[in-house]
């Protein structure tokens, strides 16, 4: 089956739905912005097929001109819903390729992940290596892409293979490319053979398999040859990378042997500047860390998101602690209902502000509580949000706050999703310097370019101060934020 476009099928006149998916999107409707919830049930109505497997919820909210936080959270309500399957994909930074995908982030347990279309090998990170994609589910509506394996060729490419971060083109301009760069694609049967004939070019070539993820790295180059060159390329679920082949420019035969249980898909890829091209568009997707940080998926998945043993490396997650200053004091003040009522006032506020700013609350213990932001901007305005809301809540209630950005583990920790490592550690003790309703941070913070702009812009000058913090070797210089 040589290779060749099959254009995906749109939808026609719009589909109805069965009384009880109308019913997901009537409870969709009382748990998520209303306008929000309408857009997707359109959507999931009228879209094409590829356009509801691995939906990219940011691009969903660009193009609808919606806030990502709200498009968030109403994704998370459906999927908790049943209307899409909720899958974390682990991703190649190169190439933008999925390596390996499941319903949970607890399938993604290898501290090593390889590329075969790169020949290169990386740490699993959740900042940038781990997406968060959306497909409907297929009660709701059947899909193409539920049975991946009757995609033609370059719609598995298109929606299985790459993320959702590549930005492919539309399908004219993807057919184009597709016919300058890819020699020659097969499908393979499962346990079936076949011969490939085909003329080599003067450039590197890449025979890959985006099923079972294998490939053989080709360097032609030399004089041109009329002598027929062969390779023999085994296709199993279990291979070894190997070093790449010399030949020369002209004709090959290539051996197809697929010994697996699937369908394959080899194909034979220049990799030149147009295959790169193609690779290096990319748009902003939703990642792990920046839903691990997310209230509301926090709120519905709870527990169920690590398992106990695993240790999950992010490279930048930002930390906000919070204390009361004289709590025991105000109960001696206003008396223990008084005061326990705005204790528990201060929590509600805290918490919405955290939420507000596209963070999650961890835990709370004590009076303290410790909060998650992906980026430090965030954290520099929800401190500033909270020191204003405890100030109109009571005057003599005073929050001390300390914020700190840097690498971290996700883990579980007393049954709960929490982070370790010596950033917590530095957060944490940062808040401890702080005095009445002070905010504190640390240098990653205030350097941040997002979070000093937003200083500028509420004429803030930071005023800095090393300190030596316990359990930290070396001095910190520290940012009060008056």
């Amino acid at each position: 089956i040589l290779f060749s476009v099959r254009y995906p099928e749109h939808a026609g006149s719009p589909m109805s739905f069965s009384s009880e998916t109308e019913a997901l999107f009537t409870a969709l409707q009382h748990s998520a912005k209303p306008k929000v919830a309408s857009a997707i049930r359109q959507h999931v109505q009228d879209a094409p097929d590829r356009d509801l497997c691995r939906i990219n919820v940011l691009a969903f909210a660009a193009k609808h001109g919606f806030n990502e936080e709200d498009v968030i959270a109403a994704f998370l309500h459906a999927a908790r819903l049943g209307i899409f399957e909720l899958a974390w994909n682990v991703l190649c930074p190169g190439c933008g390729g999925v390596l390996e995908t499941g319903a949970s982030l607890k399938t993604v347990d290898r501290s090593q992940y390889a590329c075969a279309l790169c020949a290169a090998g990386y740490t699993a990170t959740l900042d940038e290596m781990v997406e968060v994609t959306f497909t409907v589910s297929p009660r709701v509506r059947g899909i193409a892409a539920h049975d991946p394996h009757s995609l033609s060729i370059p719609e598995y490419f298109r929606q299985v293979f790459w993320s959702s971060g590549v930005d492919l083109p539309d399908d004219a301009k993807f057919h184009k490319l597709l016919e300058s760069i890819v020699l020659d694609a097969f499908e393979l049967p499962a346990g079936e053979k076949a011969i490939l004939s085909l003329q080599l070019p003067a450039a590197f070539v890449i025979l890959f398999d985006p099923v079972v993820h294998m490939s053989q790295f080709i360097d032609v180059r030399g004089e041109p040859t009329r002598e027929r060159q062969s390779l023999s390329f085994v296709l199993t679920k279990n291979s070894a990378p190997v070093g790449a082949l010399e030949m020369r420019p002209g004709p090959l035969r290539i051996s197809l042997d697929n010994r697996t249980n699937v369908r394959t898909l080899p194909s034979i890829w220049i990799a030149g500047e147009e295959l790169h091209h193609l690779l290096g568009n990319r748009r902003p997707f939703l990642t792990a860390k920046r839903l691990l940080t997310n209230q509301i998926f926090r709120d519905i998945y709870r527990t169920d998101t690590l398992d106990i043993d695993q240790r999950l490396k992010i490279t930048s997650l930002t930390f906000l602690f919070t204390d009361l200053k004289g709590s025991t004091e105000l109960y001696d003040r206003v008396g223990d209902l008084v005061a326990f009522d705005l204790v528990q006032k201060h929590f509600s506020i805290l918490n919405e502000i955290v939420a507000a700013e596209a963070g999650a609350v961890v835990k709370t213990i004590g009076d303290a509580v410790m909060a998650t932001f992906s980026t430090p901007d965030r954290a520099v305005a929800a401190a500033l949000r909270m020191r204003a809301a405890m100030h109109d809540l009571d005057q003599d209630l005073m929050v001390k706050i300390g914020i700190h950005e840097g690498p971290c583990l996700a883990v579980v920790l007393n049954d709960r999703q929490d982070y370790f490592g010596q950033t917590v550690n530095i957060a944490a003790r940062v808040q401890g310097l702080a005095d009445s309703s002070s905010i504190l941070a640390t240098g990653p913070v205030v350097a941040n370019h997002e979070a000093s702009e937003l200083l500028k812009t509420t004429g803030i000058a930071p005023l800095s101060q090393e300190h030596l913090l316990r359990g930290v070797g070396d001095r910190v210089m520290v940012y009060t934020i008056p």
